[in-house]
């Protein structure tokens, strides 16, 4: 069983990179997208993980995004389900327009929402919280969307021509086979 504060991590996630529900009836995942987003890639592990400093606080951060939620809903006569975090609740165009108001200059709350946006974004762009090889090996929608390529065999990324279109510097007499510097 999720709970209501992972449920309402991943619909903030969802709202910054959307992506494919899940499965039928998926709550935090509205499925505006075709393709799977920040919550396939990782957001909620990313923003769970102790290096990022934030994994204390998201307990707060998620009942604050649902204080929020509850009183957008209620300026605009929106319902939201019974029984359902308020930010999961709200409708995708609801969950774009708070986060919206949430990172506008003069938020008082801003930086914190802009910190959580940065991490569904970096879940996605870089996997940043699973080695690159590994997560391109699981199929992760980001690195993929963006054609990074696998490494070979033995783990490394070798390139058949520069970026350049040309060969920057020669490789030192003395790196060994690995690449390692004499």
């Amino acid at each position: 069983m999720v709970s209501d504060v992972d449920l309402t991590l991943e619909a903030y996630a969802d709202t910054i990179v959307p992506g494919v529900r899940r499965w039928p009836g998926d709550l935090a995942v509205a499925g505006v997208s075709d393709t799977p987003g920040a919550v396939e890639a990782g957001a909620l592990e990313l923003m769970r993980w102790d290096a990022t400093g934030i994994h204390g606080g998201l307990d707060d951060l998620a009942g604050l995004a649902d204080a929020h939620a509850s009183r957008h809903a209620e300026e605009r006569g929106l319902e939201l389900e019974p029984g359902v975090p308020a930010f999961v609740a709200l409708p995708f165009e609801g969950r774009t327009a708070l986060v919206a108001q949430l990172t506008s200059p003069g938020h008082p709350e801003r930086e914190f929402w802009i910190l959580l946006s940065l991490f569904a974004n970096m879940a996605y762009d870089s996997a940043a919280h699973t080695h690159t090889a590994d997560a391109i090996r699981a199929g992760h929608p980001g690195l993929l969307a963006m054609g990074i390529t696998p490494p070979d065999p033995d783990g490394l990324w070798r390139f058949e021509r520069s970026g350049y279109g040309r060969e920057l510097a020669r490789t030192h007499p003395g790196t060994t086979a690995d690449g390692s510097p004499a």
